[in-house]
């Protein structure tokens, strides 16, 4: 009750908020604040709103789509990293220098060009200049990012919370009103459940009243082969007491995923993004006292690269690290037709980049 009542006094600063926002758009749709465009193919990933949707899964699994066919780059913001400007991922960068989802990118995928900047009106050029080999870029986070005109645009929303039943920050957590999702080119509803129907499905794309031009896609997240922090050797947390610790926007999914495996699991939440202190780690080591045997410490791979940064202090836990990797796949037999979406418009608009 004090919860609603909280969010009916924030509606003031939702309305001010909208209005900022709508009068943004309406600039850049007529054309009074124009858009820059580049001839290289670019595929911009976003979401409506703010975190836990599952963008960065999906930019990998077009990294492994693409990567074999043409030299892919990855362009984040780099959010909470302690650095600003232009910069590419190289052997002495880490989660503080360029982020944790950029540093995610750049170990799983060592011949992918990684690169953060505030400004991809300018990171673009400087990412083109450094590595003028590359040919097709992916903007992390970039839907709302409306200077630079993407010729691909790729809307993420989360099953578990919809774009169409949300509201604008503050009362609800929408970045932009619910009809920005007409600049989509694709829509992604993530996070869904294996077992969904193609009844569901349809009830769930009326909802979302896509225009003519859009198609939508349902996907979900398998968990892959845990393996241990710091050299990727195959691990295991069946019938064990598990520490998860997790530093991501919704880690309930992962917690229920382990839960079915784990003898027990006992969760270490942080904020999204967060970069672990001294503090944090004598939380880590006082819990594992409490634990008998069997214990171990599960997290994801984007804390891992956070984690990563205290090789002394890990080196002080006495249990395994297990690191748990997901991956994106498409239900209802559609990944064959997302894939044929992505690589057409690649290649039509790659035939024209390399023809100028």
């Amino acid at each position: 009750m004090i919860k609603q009542v909280l969010r009916y006094l924030l509606l003031p600063f939702t309305l001010l908020y909208g209005a900022i926002v709508w009068l943004r758009n309406r600039l850049y749709d007529s054309g009074f604040i124009s858009s820059v465009s580049f001839d290289i193919p670019l595929i911009a990933f976003g979401n409506l709103s703010v975190g836990g949707t599952g963008k960065t899964p999906h930019i990998e699994y077009l990294v492994r789509l693409l990567q074999y066919e043409y030299k892919v780059a990855t362009m984040s913001r780099g959010y909470k990293r302690h650095t600003r400007g232009f910069m590419l991922a190289d052997a002495e960068t880490n989660a503080l220098k360029i982020g944790d989802e950029p540093m995610q990118y750049f170990m799983k995928f060592p011949e992918l060009a990684v690169s953060v900047a505030e400004d991809r009106m300018t990171g673009i050029p400087s990412l083109l200049m450094a590595r003028p080999e590359t040919e097709i870029v992916l903007l992390d986070d970039a839907y709302q990012h409306r200077s630079v005109k993407a010729g691909l645009n790729i809307l993420i929303t989360d099953f578990a919370s919809p774009f169409y039943e949300d509201y604008i920050l503050p009362y609800g957590r929408l970045r932009e009103g619910r009809g920005a999702y007409n600049r989509a080119d694709i829509i992604v509803v993530s996070k869904c459940p294996q077992n969904l129907s193609n009844e569901d499905a349809e009830k769930i794309k009326a909802k979302i009243n896509p225009l003519a031009h859009q198609k939508v896609f349902f996907s979900f997240i398998k968990y892959g082969a845990p393996y241990l922090l710091g050299n990727q050797n195959e691990a295991s947390f069946a019938q064990k007491k598990v520490v998860l610790i997790s530093g991501i926007a919704k880690p309930e999914p992962l917690v229920a995923y382990l839960k079915q495996r784990a003898e027990q699991v006992h969760l270490l939440d942080y904020p999204d993004h967060h970069f672990f202190t001294e503090r944090n780690f004598e939380e880590i080591k006082d819990t594992l006292k409490n634990w008998d045997h069997d214990c171990v410490i599960v997290t994801t791979e984007k804390d891992a690269t956070r984690l990563f940064l205290h090789k002394k202090k890990l080196k002080e836990i006495p249990v395994p690290i297990i690191v748990l990797p997901i991956e994106v796949h498409f239900l209802l037999g559609q990944q064959n037709e997302f894939d044929a979406a992505v690589r057409s418009f690649v290649g039509e608009q790659y035939e024209k980049f390399i023809a100028e």
